[in-house]
């Protein structure tokens, strides 16, 4: 398999720099910390759970955006979205910063990982 296709999860554990058990553990913790708009939402009070399932499962079926769907139907305004998106963008936490919170690589280490992938990957 090229490099060029490689995630770069596995690109670091290809060069033995981290473990899978190291991948697992950031992804959690990514998947804990980024949360989705309807769940950020939710936590400011402005949608409810069953508010949220509707408009995922109308998601589903017409293939808009969540908050597309939650401004059509009225469950939220335009201004709110924007709001939750900055919100959802401004705590992003990235792949390769988890494994730095985690301590399992330096940010240095990190840096010079990452411009080395992104160099073999064109």
């Amino acid at each position: 398999m090229s490099q060029r296709y490689l995630l770069f999860g596995q690109y670091l554990r290809k060069k033995g720099l981290i473990t899978f058990e190291d991948t697992v553990n950031a992804r959690l913790m990514q998947i804990k910390h980024n949360g989705k708009i309807g769940y950020i939402a939710k936590k400011k009070g402005w949608l409810t759970e069953k508010e949220i399932d509707r408009i995922l499962i109308k998601q589903e079926e017409v293939l808009k955006k969540f908050g597309e769907i939650a401004v059509e139907d009225g469950y939220l305004t335009e201004a709110q979205v924007e709001e939750l998106l900055k919100e959802q963008k401004e705590d992003y936490l990235y792949f390769g910063e988890a494994l730095i919170r985690l301590g399992v690589i330096s940010e240095e280490e990190m840096i010079k990982q990452l411009k080395e992938f992104n160099a073999s990957r064109f």
